[in-house]
């Protein structure tokens, strides 16, 4: 028995890879108080500062704190382990194990607090605005937050002595390998991101690609962008094509446009055109749907003479951008045409061919 009890003290004092039992259940000790106290910290002092912010008139508090829960929440474990290998006597091995460990732990702390950052100070970019479309705040976010990670990976490699330099030279000769073979991609990237710059359209902007599509964009992604056209079926454009084709963004017009030339008989008197032309003008700059002649032009004049016809030339712009009620002012302004036509006792003329016959 006493044999028992000399070997047991004696693995209990040399313990595991020469280190005390006794010490390591004190460092688990330890340990396990931080994991306690990082739960005691979640509850009582995050929570207090969420209330508190909350009552702040700005929500640039709330975006902090919302993006420094996580990192904050781990900080806790990050001292623990540190306070614990401190603490246990180590041999030379898990000394070095023990320091890049905490190294590492840290590291990731620094990069994660970093990385969680990206978000507010996105959220303040977005606030600033003007100078930068939301679609392109959001890829740079995504662009930022991939950068830190890789060189957060980066550095945690390289505490663990592996060297990062050879991998990113291979990986530059393959990228290099992939962009001979993927020009496409990188020409709809680029094109993607002059989008954005040059804000040619937004989400939401009734655009037409000549040749391509018309109808709404719903997404400016990194290789193609989806419209959706006026049947409801989505197209997904390739970004390029909005650089070598010409784009009309009817969402960004001022104003919509009247463009008619009507045609009236050739019977149509001196007095009767002057009437039909006067009364149509008149009922243009008293009408509110149309924008006044100080701002846009505005003619109503006698064209030329056709085949068939003399034409009359309607020319103005109504003060909505809106398709639909564009298409109801010219539906109010055609039948006040007409309405104008029959009361002049004239007539609209159509395509018509005289025959002559000669007889011998």
């Amino acid at each position: 028995m006493n044999e028992f009890i000399e070997i047991f003290l004696s693995v209990w004092n040399e313990g595991v890879f020469g280190v005390n039992l006794n010490n390591v259940l004190i460092g688990i000790t330890i340990l396990f108080i931080f994991i306690l106290f990082r739960s005691l910290f979640s509850k009582i002092v995050i929570s207090r500062l969420k209330s508190v912010v909350k009552k702040s008139k700005t929500k640039i508090d709330d975006e902090v704190l919302e993006a420094f829960d996580g990192p904050l929440r781990f900080f806790p474990i990050v001292l623990g382990v540190y306070i614990s290998t401190q603490y246990i006597n180590l041999n030379q091995t898990l000394e070095i194990f023990s320091i890049n460990l905490n190294r590492s732990l840290i590291t990731i702390q620094i990069f994660w607090f970093l990385y969680k950052l990206v978000d507010p100070l996105s959220f303040l970019v977005h606030k600033l605005g003007g100078l930068l479309t939301n679609d392109l705040i959001d890829w740079g976010v995504r662009i930022l937050k991939f950068i830190v990670f890789v060189i957060g990976a980066a550095a945690v490699l390289e505490i663990w002595g592996i060297k990062v330099g050879p991998i990113l030279a291979g990986l530059g000769l393959l990228s290099v390998a992939v962009a001979l073979g993927a020009q496409d991609l990188f020409k709809n990237l680029i094109s993607g991101i002059l989008i954005l710059l040059e804000k040619r359209f937004q989400n939401g902007d009734w655009i037409k690609v000549e040749n391509v599509v018309e109808g709404v964009v719903e997404k400016i992604g990194f290789r193609s962008t989806l419209v959706r056209r006026f049947d409801s079926s989505p197209v997904m454009v390739p970004n390029f094509n909005f650089a070598e084709n010409a784009v009309t963004n009817f969402s960004n017009m001022q104003n919509r446009r009247v463009y008619w030339t009507i045609g009236l008989e050739y019977r149509t008197t001196h007095e009767q055109l002057k009437n039909i032309r006067d009364q149509i003008e008149s009922y243009i700059i008293n009408n509110g749907s149309f924008v006044k002649s100080s701002e846009q032009p505005l003619f109503v004049r006698i064209e030329k003479f056709s085949d068939s016809s003399i034409d009359l030339l309607i020319y103005c712009f109504v003060t909505t951008k809106a398709w639909g009620e564009w298409l109801a002012i010219k539906e109010e302004l055609a039948l006040e045409v007409k309405n104008i036509v029959e009361n002049n006792n004239a007539g609209f003329a159509f395509p018509s061919q005289s025959i002559y016959i000669e007889k011998n």
